[in-house]
Protein backbone atom coordinates (compact mmCIF):
# COMPACT_ATOMS: atom_id res chain seq x y z
CA UNK A 1 0.00 0.00 0.00
CA UNK A 2 1.26 3.44 -0.93
CA UNK A 3 1.58 5.87 1.94
CA UNK A 4 1.68 9.57 1.04
CA UNK A 5 3.96 11.10 3.65
CA UNK A 6 2.66 13.88 5.85
CA UNK A 7 4.45 17.23 5.93
CA UNK A 8 5.79 16.35 9.40
CA UNK A 9 7.31 13.06 8.19
CA UNK A 10 8.61 14.71 5.02
CA UNK A 11 10.30 17.39 7.14
CA UNK A 12 11.97 14.72 9.31
CA UNK A 13 13.30 12.92 6.24
CA UNK A 14 14.51 16.21 4.72
CA UNK A 15 16.25 17.01 8.02
CA UNK A 16 18.03 13.65 7.94
CA UNK A 17 19.06 14.22 4.31
CA UNK A 18 20.37 17.68 5.22
CA UNK A 19 22.38 16.32 8.17
CA UNK A 20 23.73 13.29 6.30
CA UNK A 21 24.38 14.68 2.84
CA UNK A 22 23.84 18.45 2.91
CA UNK A 23 20.71 18.16 0.75
CA UNK A 24 18.60 21.28 1.23
CA UNK A 25 15.36 20.63 -0.63
CA UNK A 26 13.42 17.77 -2.14
CA UNK A 27 11.26 18.81 -5.07
CA UNK A 28 8.28 16.51 -5.33
CA UNK A 29 5.97 14.42 -3.22
CA UNK A 30 7.46 11.74 -0.99
CA UNK A 31 5.72 8.39 -0.86
CA UNK A 32 6.51 5.31 1.17
CA UNK A 33 6.01 1.71 0.16
CA UNK A 34 6.34 -0.90 2.85
CA UNK A 35 8.25 -0.01 5.96
CA UNK A 36 11.31 1.58 4.43
CA UNK A 37 11.32 2.37 0.69
CA UNK A 38 10.90 6.03 -0.25
CA UNK A 39 9.75 7.19 -3.67
CA UNK A 40 9.82 10.65 -5.17
CA UNK A 41 6.87 11.66 -7.35
CA UNK A 42 6.97 14.85 -9.40
CA UNK A 43 3.79 14.33 -11.43
CA UNK A 44 0.58 16.33 -11.35
CA UNK A 45 -1.64 13.78 -9.57
CA UNK A 46 -3.11 14.96 -6.28
CA UNK A 47 -3.10 12.88 -3.10
CA UNK A 48 -6.76 11.99 -3.71
CA UNK A 49 -6.08 10.96 -7.30
CA UNK A 50 -3.23 8.70 -6.18
CA UNK A 51 -5.43 7.06 -3.53
CA UNK A 52 -8.30 6.62 -6.04
CA UNK A 53 -5.94 5.08 -8.60
CA UNK A 54 -4.63 2.65 -6.00
CA UNK A 55 -8.23 1.48 -5.29
CA UNK A 56 -8.92 0.87 -8.98
CA UNK A 57 -5.73 -0.85 -10.14
CA UNK A 58 -2.87 -2.65 -8.40
CA UNK A 59 -0.14 -0.01 -8.13
CA UNK A 60 3.33 -1.30 -7.31
CA UNK A 61 5.02 2.08 -7.24
CA UNK A 62 4.59 5.71 -8.09
CA UNK A 63 7.62 7.82 -8.86
CA UNK A 64 11.27 6.91 -8.58
CA UNK A 65 12.74 4.83 -5.75
CA UNK A 66 15.23 7.29 -4.29
CA UNK A 67 15.98 6.22 -0.73
CA UNK A 68 15.49 3.71 2.04
CA UNK A 69 14.98 4.40 5.74
CA UNK A 70 17.51 2.40 7.75
CA UNK A 71 16.87 2.93 11.45
CA UNK A 72 17.37 6.70 11.85
CA UNK A 73 19.46 7.09 8.71
CA UNK A 74 18.62 7.44 5.04
CA UNK A 75 20.39 5.39 2.36
CA UNK A 76 20.07 6.94 -1.09
CA UNK A 77 19.52 4.62 -4.05
CA UNK A 78 21.63 4.92 -7.19
CA UNK A 79 18.83 7.00 -8.73
CA UNK A 80 18.54 9.05 -5.55
CA UNK A 81 22.21 10.02 -5.72
CA UNK A 82 21.81 10.95 -9.37
CA UNK A 83 18.59 12.95 -8.90
CA UNK A 84 20.05 14.87 -5.95
CA UNK A 85 23.68 15.08 -7.17
CA UNK A 86 23.65 18.87 -7.42
CA UNK A 87 22.73 19.13 -3.75
CA UNK A 88 24.91 16.43 -2.18
CA UNK A 89 27.66 18.26 -0.29
CA UNK A 90 28.60 15.92 2.57
CA UNK A 91 29.71 12.33 3.07
CA UNK A 92 30.98 11.89 -0.48
CA UNK A 93 33.70 9.33 -1.10
CA UNK A 94 35.42 9.84 -4.44
CA UNK A 95 36.84 6.75 -6.09
CA UNK A 96 39.27 6.26 -8.94
CA UNK A 97 38.53 4.17 -12.03
CA UNK A 98 39.54 0.75 -10.68
CA UNK A 99 37.54 1.29 -7.49
CA UNK A 100 34.52 2.48 -9.51
CA UNK A 101 34.60 -0.72 -11.56
CA UNK A 102 34.95 -2.88 -8.43
CA UNK A 103 32.07 -0.98 -6.83
CA UNK A 104 29.79 -1.48 -9.82
CA UNK A 105 30.72 -5.19 -9.85
CA UNK A 106 29.37 -5.41 -6.28
CA UNK A 107 32.63 -5.49 -4.30
CA UNK A 108 33.15 -3.79 -0.98
CA UNK A 109 35.84 -1.13 -0.97
CA UNK A 110 38.59 -1.95 1.49
CA UNK A 111 39.51 1.62 2.35
CA UNK A 112 39.77 3.73 5.45
CA UNK A 113 37.53 6.75 4.89
CA UNK A 114 37.54 8.38 8.30
CA UNK A 115 33.74 8.31 8.03
CA UNK A 116 31.03 6.16 9.58
CA UNK A 117 27.56 5.59 8.24
CA UNK A 118 26.24 6.03 4.73
CA UNK A 119 28.47 7.68 2.14
CA UNK A 120 27.79 8.56 -1.48
CA UNK A 121 30.19 6.96 -3.94
CA UNK A 122 31.34 9.32 -6.69
CA UNK A 123 33.53 8.71 -9.73
CA UNK A 124 34.39 11.91 -11.61
CA UNK A 125 30.94 13.50 -12.20
CA UNK A 126 29.04 10.22 -11.73
CA UNK A 127 27.22 9.24 -8.57
CA UNK A 128 27.16 5.47 -8.07
CA UNK A 129 24.88 5.03 -5.06
CA UNK A 130 25.49 4.72 -1.35
CA UNK A 131 27.65 2.47 0.76
CA UNK A 132 28.01 1.96 4.48
CA UNK A 133 31.38 3.14 5.75
CA UNK A 134 33.08 1.58 8.76
CA UNK A 135 36.64 1.73 10.07
CA UNK A 136 38.06 -0.59 7.41
CA UNK A 137 35.68 -0.67 4.43
CA UNK A 138 32.63 0.61 2.59
CA UNK A 139 29.86 -1.98 2.32
CA UNK A 140 28.26 -2.28 -1.12
CA UNK A 141 24.50 -2.15 -1.79
CA UNK A 142 24.46 -2.28 -5.59
CA UNK A 143 21.66 -4.76 -6.39
CA UNK A 144 22.85 -7.98 -8.04
CA UNK A 145 20.77 -7.35 -11.15
CA UNK A 146 22.46 -3.96 -11.66
CA UNK A 147 26.05 -5.04 -11.17
CA UNK A 148 28.59 -5.06 -13.97
CA UNK A 149 29.60 -8.52 -15.04
CA UNK A 150 33.23 -9.35 -14.43
CA UNK A 151 35.18 -10.24 -17.52
CA UNK A 152 37.01 -13.51 -17.15
CA UNK A 153 40.14 -13.99 -19.20
CA UNK A 154 41.15 -17.54 -20.14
Amino acid sequence: MIQILTPLTTNRIEKSLREQFGIEEINGKMLKLGEEKLFLFTGDASDNEIKTLEKIVPVERIGVYFAKVVHEDIKLSIEGTQILKNQIKKNIFEVYETQAREWMEGSELNVKTGKKGFVVIKYKDNFLGCGKASEEKIGNFVPKMRRLKRKEFH
